[in-house]
């Protein structure tokens, strides 16, 4: 028993078949500027921040007293500053009384705004918009400054990254469409190259390609393993059959034709080929029923 199909004109791309790993676009681990104890924690892991949003506090109990001491010290400089403006525009004191009194009052402000910076460093802000990925601080530890508090990373869009055999070099062009499905999803997810490496690695024989992804969705995530199509040419209005309905032998290319119940070996000659099916060039029309 065999089954039958019937050629049909139709359109049918190439593609290049590949696996990658998908990779966040937008990725910061959140470092303390300042020392301190945590008081607060503002998210948790799984929590979507906007950049500039604090994410925690530091202790800045000692920070904000050293400020108001200098901001007083401020106060009296000023107002010292004021009565030797007045002397000294009377020529009633030398102008090196005069400069180091108004050095001292901009030494001054400047620690005060230095105070006022450091004690800002205390609330602990995100610089990108995205999802808490990884907390790494408790309420009550001590963070040093420059260490890593939080990590956030940003999936929209995600990146694909697959490296492929140099012989697919002029094949592949940036802006060109692909499709994208992973286990966790039956799905297929739109995607396109954003970046082709213009070098091939010499060990490997590959080039990296890198395809954006877009996922409305949210099923994607950053590290999942995925099966990457790109279509890299398509051919419109050409004749196709099943692909099952192809015998290659040795070197040619055949299919066995239906004409009066009766199968007539044909030979062909076939193009680009999908899941499904596949494009004869020559060697058979359109409306041929084939086995």
């Amino acid at each position: 028993p065999v089954e039958t199909g019937v050629s049909h004109i139709g359109e049918i791309a190439a593609l290049f078949a590949g696996t990658a790993t998908l990779e966040a676009e937008e990725e910061a681990d959140v470092v303390a500027k300042a020392s301190g104890v945590v008081q607060r924690l503002m998210v948790e892991e799984g929590d979507f921040v906007r950049a500039g949003q604090v994410l925690a506090e530091l202790d800045s109990e000692r920070s904000t007293l050293e400020l108001a001491q200098k901001e007083a010290n401020l106060k009296g400089l000023e107002n010292d500053l004021m009565r030797n403006q007045e002397l000294f525009d009377k020529n009633l004191i030398s102008a090196d009384t005069y400069d180091e009194i108004k050095y001292q009052y901009e030494a001054e402000k400047a620690s005060v705004e230095m105070t006022r910076l450091n004690i800002s460093y205390s609330s602990i802000r995100t610089p990108i918009s995205g999802y808490v990925s990884q907390r790494m601080i408790k309420v009550g530890s001590m963070v040093n400054e420059h260490q890593p508090t939080f990590r956030v990373t940003d999936f929209d869009p995600l990146l694909a990254v697959l490296y492929v055999p140099e012989r697919e070099l002029n094949k592949l062009r940036k802006g060109q469409p692909a499709r994208i499905q992973v286990d966790a999803s039956a799905d297929h997810f739109d995607a396109h190259i954003k970046r082709l490496s213009p070098v091939v690695d010499p060990q490997t024989g590959t080039f990296k390609v890198t395809l954006e992804v877009f996922d409305d969705s949210g099923i994607l995530k950053p590290g999942m393993l995925a099966l990457v199509n790109i279509t890299y040419d398509v051919h419109d209005s050409v004749v196709l059959i099943p692909k099952q309905a192809v015998v290659q032998e040795d070197d040619a290319s055949t299919v066995f034709v239906v004409r009066d119940s009766v199968a007539y070996q044909t030979e062909v000659v076939t193009g680009y080929n999908d899941d499904q099916a596949i494009e004869i060039v020559s060697g058979l029309e359109s409306g041929a029923v084939v086995v």
